[in-house]
């Protein structure tokens, strides 16, 4: 028998490299962030809060106090996971056939994993239930942390215009915006009332250019997610994610075979063995910081 894999191994490095970039290349946050996945067990981001500008000192005068005070983030490592049944051929199949099954299921986990992190951090959702995570995820996510909001209005230029004075307004700088499908529409329908031509032609028929009026965006649902039989959260999150929002994730990623059992308590499905079954799982630890809600502004239903 391969053995590619065992019961509680990891994925291999290569793997979790890509299952990285994947995720980095599909969650709205972490695009806009730019960051790359910062590798944690847990730790504190230190921020600083600056009140005044840098003096001019001349020779042997004074130095005055500048004024300021210095706060913590914790990013505390939340663990996600998912997992799935597939035929018990797989532990009796060449090592080849082994990788590329994990291979496929380290893409799917990856493309979860980002759609979780936008939901977790945006929301506060727990993704499979789309529900709040109170106990866990509690108030670190933009809709409860964000208080400056702008109710969309009929022009959906204007509210942008609206929500990017509300940042600047708090003395920070808008880096990038996460557009819902909804809202991405309505820009597309707006025109200039002196002749009828629309602002945003790179918007028609589905556009989805990466910047627009220079400002990098990105459009996802994600943001306009909502609990079930609720109404939109958000049309728009706008900010500065590249200086104010961190995210990461544990250095290692479990993928665990189970052979005996209902590890996912399916009471239908059944016992694995049964079934000439096993399941496969995967878990990662993810976690994320919003340094400064002032840097950011939600445009709401």
């Amino acid at each position: 028998m391969a053995n590619v894999l065992s019961r509680g191994n990891l994925f291999p490095p290569h793997l979790t490299n890509e299952l990285f970039n994947l995720v980095k290349g599909k969650s709205s946050l972490a695009i806009l962030s730019q960051q790359s996945p910062i590798p944690f067990n847990g730790t504190t981001l230190f921020t600083f809060n600056l009140d005044n500008e840098v003096d001019v000192v001349a020779e042997n005068d004074p130095k005055s106090n500048g004024g300021g005070t210095m706060g913590s983030k914790n990013i505390v490592p939340i663990k996600i996971e998912y997992g799935m049944r597939v035929s018990d051929e797989f532990m009796y199949a060449s090592e080849e056939y082994q990788l590329s099954v994990l291979q496929a299921f380290a893409d799917g986990f990856a493309t979860k994993a980002a759609k979780g992190l936008d939901l977790m951090a945006l929301h506060g959702f727990n993704p499979r239930t789309m529900s709040k995570s109170v106990n866990v995820i509690g108030n670190n996510n933009f809709d409860d942390l964000v208080s400056q909001t702008v109710p969309s209005t009929a022009s959906a230029n204007a509210n942008m215009e609206s929500a990017v004075a509300l940042v600047q307004g708090s003395d920070y700088e808008v880096t990038g915006a996460i557009i819902s499908p909804t809202f991405k529409a309505s820009l597309a329908r707006e025109t200039y009332a002196t002749d009828g031509r629309p602002m945003f032609p790179e918007l028609s028929w589905g556009g989805s250019p990466q910047t627009l009026n220079g400002l990098r965006v990105d459009f996802n649902a994600t943001v306009s997610a909502h609990a079930a039989g609720g109404s939109a959260a958000d049309h728009v999150v706008l900010g500065n994610f590249r200086d104010y929002f961190r995210w990461g994730v544990a250095k290692d990623v479990g993928i665990e075979v189970i052979e005996y059992g209902n590890p996912d308590n399916d009471a239908k499905a059944g016992d694995l063995k049964g079934h000439n079954q096993i399941y496969l799982r995967g878990e990662m630890y993810v976690g994320w910081g919003i340094l400064f809600p002032n840097a950011f502004a939600r445009i709401t239903p």
